[in-house]
């Protein structure tokens, strides 16, 4: 009996998988086909792939994709480690309101986000563009920095910090010193998701991009409004293949700091 329910589950697993990454296999696949519609198999080419080199657009946005995820990404990492830092360490008065608030920006959905930043932006007179984008990917992503240094934090021991202090140190050259160090793979793991969110993000960048700040999303958004070309498919291709690797590394530096 045992034995055909782990069969049984074993098919609803493979199942499962298969439903979610079949649309990405097949988006990968017509990639590299030959055929200009993308409707049926005509051959293996990767014309698609060195056409995007010749697109002026296509390159800008990339550019300004990566300039951005980099800058929110570098703010987002500082802030959400010093937010954990504080949180772990010090006893704060209503911290579980503050880690309540913590935990909302990642739940709420992002539309909503993407509304309530424009908001803003428009009752404080920001003209909207690439400061704009900036600020949003780093308020999105600081959520998800700060709860992965905190749950690297959570399995320390804090007995170097102490060994530290006994032998002078102060709490600025221990933190540099001790702290840092060995929150370094969870704060890898936290930047590598946060340029992820900020590389891939369409929804709440549609809301705050201003004239000529358009990432590479956007762009391919545009291009589908258009028409469906295969060079769509190919740019899909590698930011998928782009955010698995930059995901999968994060897993790893991740589950390898909480075994520290």
């Amino acid at each position: 009996m045992r034995r055909r329910f782990s069969a049984s589950a074993a098919w609803v697993a493979a199942l499962t998988y298969l439903f979610l990454h079949l649309p990405l296999a097949v988006l990968v696949a017509f990639s590299f086909n030959r055929s200009r519609f993308s409707v049926q198999w005509k051959g293996f080419t990767l014309d698609w792939f060195t056409r995007l080199a010749h697109r002026p657009d296509v390159l800008r946005a990339l550019r300004l994709s990566i300039v951005v995820g980099l800058v929110s990404t570098l703010l987002a990492t500082i802030l959400g480690t010093l937010l954990a830092f504080a949180l772990a360490r010090y006893a704060l008065r209503g911290r579980r309101v503050y880690e309540g608030l913590l935990y909302l920006p990642i739940v709420t959905p992002e539309i909503v986000a993407g509304i309530s930043l424009l908001l803003l932006f428009s009752a404080v007179g920001v003209t909207l563009g690439l400061s704009t984008i900036v600020i949003a990917h780093t308020a999105f992503s600081l959520p998800f920095v700060t709860v992965v240094v905190l749950a690297r934090m959570a399995g320390m021991d804090r007995s170097l910090e102490e060994a530290a202090m006994n032998l002078g140190a102060d709490e600025l050259t221990t933190f540099r010193r001790v702290i840092v160090p060995q929150l370094l793979p969870g704060i890898v793991a936290a930047a590598l998701l946060a340029f992820t969110l900020s590389f891939d993000d369409f929804v709440i960048t549609f809301f705050v991009a201003g004239v000529g700040s358009t990432t590479l999303p956007l762009v391919v958004y545009s291009m589908v409004r258009r028409s469906v070309e295969p060079t769509i498919n190919a740019i899909s291709a590698i930011m998928l293949l782009v955010t698995t690797v930059l995901v999968w590394a994060a897993d790893r530096l991740a589950r390898g700091s909480v075994r520290v």
